[in-house]
């Protein structure tokens, strides 16, 4: 199993060609894993995916290369993409860590922690008020990951319950 004692974690740069394949070859690889989906992505997220990021200011993705086999270079292992929103209530931005994806041979060797840590770092900078994310309830690694960095179910009054994440595609 590969190692992560040269792991480079950076604020990907959507012009720079290298970060731009990265991003779109690790978002393929996780909407392919059950996790995202078990499908690929479209050929028009493919090919629009990272210049419709770059038109976005409140947009930002985070990447984690790996050293490869022989030494010779990087490999991209991880990727972190991330929208801005509002909180009225605290009149401050959050920010949304839309997809966090690293390669199944690179899981459990705290490269998510590590990007997750970059994530905070740029969100205190852009003066946010929190982190959120979604998760689906069968991943458990991915919960136990969450909660290990300090993250919790949400909710304002226990006796209201947890929020619940809801979705209605426009098509």
């Amino acid at each position: 199993m590969p190692g992560t004692s040269s792991l480079r974690v950076c604020r990907a740069d959507y012009a720079n060609p290298v970060h731009a394949s990265a991003l779109v070859s690790l978002l393929d690889a996780y909407a392919r894993d059950p996790m995202g989906g078990g499908e690929p992505l479209s050929e028009f997220a493919r090919a629009n995916l990272v210049p419709a990021l770059a038109a976005r200011p409140q947009a930002f993705s985070v990447l984690a290369f790996g050293e490869t086999a022989g030494g010779g270079g990087e490999l991209p292992v991880g990727l972190v993409n991330c929208i801005e929103g509002f909180s009225t209530f605290a009149c401050r931005p959050l920010v949304n860590v839309h997809d966090l994806a690293v390669l199944p041979q690179y899981r459990g060797q705290r490269v998510a922690e590590k990007m997750l840590a970059l994530v905070e770092e740029i969100a205190r900078e852009r003066g946010a008020c929190k982190l959120t994310l979604e998760v689906l309830q069968g991943n458990a690694g991915a919960i136990k990951l969450y909660h290990r960095v300090g993250f919790a179910n949400y909710q304002l009054d226990p006796v209201m319950g947890q929020a619940q994440f809801l979705q209605k595609w426009l098509r």
